[in-house]
């Protein structure tokens, strides 16, 4: 297991060994929702928000 600090708070985030890239992570300490967005080496930042479309 690894681990990754939160982009936002610089808590330790654990993130599994079998991670992909895009995987959807949540920091225990503030709650963000964080993206893989590289594997080598291990990086995430903040999830951005989804927003509906409305069919648009």
């Amino acid at each position: 297991m690894n681990a990754v600090k939160c982009p936002v708070c610089e808590a330790d985030v654990k993130v599994e060994s079998e991670v992909m890239l895009g995987e959807l992570l949540t920091c225990g300490d503030c709650g963000v929702e964080l993206e893989v967005t590289s594997l080598s080496p291990l990086t995430v930042e903040e999830a951005p928000e989804v927003q509906e479309d409305w069919g648009e």
